[in-house]
């Protein structure tokens, strides 16, 4: 073999192996940057379900408390934007993120000297939290809801996308408490693909994006 066949064949071996190292290269970067996402996604949206449930005290909260051996000191409170409530003798306790069940332990301690039984009864009579939607939506503001709410379901509570502008693929959800930021894709809602729940906090902002267009 003569050397210019020689220097073609190492040029094209070469190469080939450079193209077969960048593209594997790609496709290693393509995938562990998707399964990071989805990862990330998949984390949020368990994070955000656990911090829903519906036994959990959260502001707007109004809770039902009872002292069956001391009857005068039973009340109802509503749980205050501070997290806290109003105790019948003027005192204020932190209850947001309690069960009513790490309530009743919590007051029991409290009115510890001045109950002959250490029985404590709370119950939640109401659950209403507002969230905010705004955007490309029929009708924006502010939806009190008194169940766990989805971000799907506040929408449709504030009239739906609007369509012909709303960016479905990149629907953000704005958390106060503690501090983040989501983005959803509800684009395939529409060709019927089931979207995953992602649960709203009290004071959470929904933002429906218009689409980019050209002037």
């Amino acid at each position: 073999m003569n050397n210019k066949s020689t220097t073609r064949s190492r040029f094209t071996i070469n190469w080939q192996i450079f193209v077969t190292a960048f593209l594997g290269t790609l496709v290693l970067v393509f995938a562990n940057g998707c399964q990071t996402a989805n990862t990330h996604e998949m984390q949020a949206i368990a994070a955000v379900k656990a911090d829903q449930s519906p036994m959990v005290l959260k502001e707007g909260d109004s809770v039902k408390i009872s002292f069956p051996g001391a009857p005068s000191l039973d009340t109802t409170a509503t749980v205050r934007r501070d997290g806290k409530i109003t105790l019948p003798n003027g005192g204020e306790m932190d209850v947001v993120g309690n069960t009513p069940t790490q309530l009743e332990k919590k007051l029991a301690d409290y009115y510890k000297d001045k109950l002959i039984s250490k029985e404590v009864i709370v119950s939640i009579q109401s659950s209403s939290f507002p969230v905010f939607v705004t955007g490309a939506v029929m009708k924006p503001g502010k939806i009190f809801s008194d169940h766990p709410l989805t971000v799907l379901e506040a929408v449709m509570e504030a009239g739906g996308f609007e369509y012909s502008k709303a960016n479905l693929k990149k629907v953000k959800v704005v958390r106060e408490k503690p501090a983040g930021n989501f983005t959803l894709d509800f684009k395939g809602f529409l060709g019927g693909r089931t979207v995953e729940s992602f649960y709203l906090q009290p004071y959470d902002i929904i933002y429906v994006p218009e689409k980019f267009t050209w002037f």
